[in-house]
């Protein structure tokens, strides 16, 4: 019903910046919330950001200031712009779409910030 596959993930500096992608595919998109969460090694996945299908957007304490989130639908796809990156924001980042708790996953883009 619903694929995502994610992009743009890799190596940065700390400071730096990076926009991941997920291309969305089937017969929900518009309706969903979307949203981008990490895990690092030894630590259980955690939201980094959402957004609804009304544009209410939501972000971890973490992030905020650094990250944005977007969607567009006409394009069927959700990013995430990371800026003034840290070190230990280095994760597997992965995109979801939820319609309440029925949640779909992407396969992840590993991000890591290292110099």
């Amino acid at each position: 019903q619903v694929q995502l596959v994610e992009s743009g993930g890799g190596l940065v500096q700390p400071g730096g910046s990076l926009r991941l992608s997920c291309a969305a595919s089937g017969t929900i998109f518009s309706s969903n919330t979307m949203g981008w969460y990490r895990q690092a090694p030894g630590k259980e996945r955690e939201l980094v950001a959402d957004i609804t299908s009304a544009g209410n957007k939501k972000y971890a304490d973490s992030v905020k200031g650094r990250f944005t989130i977007s969607r567009d639908n006409a394009k069927k796809m959700v990013y995430l712009e990371m800026n003034s990156l840290k070190p230990e924001d280095t994760a597997v980042y992965y995109c979801s779409s939820n319609y309440y708790d029925n949640y779909y996953w992407g396969q992840g883009t590993q991000v890591t910030v290292s110099s």
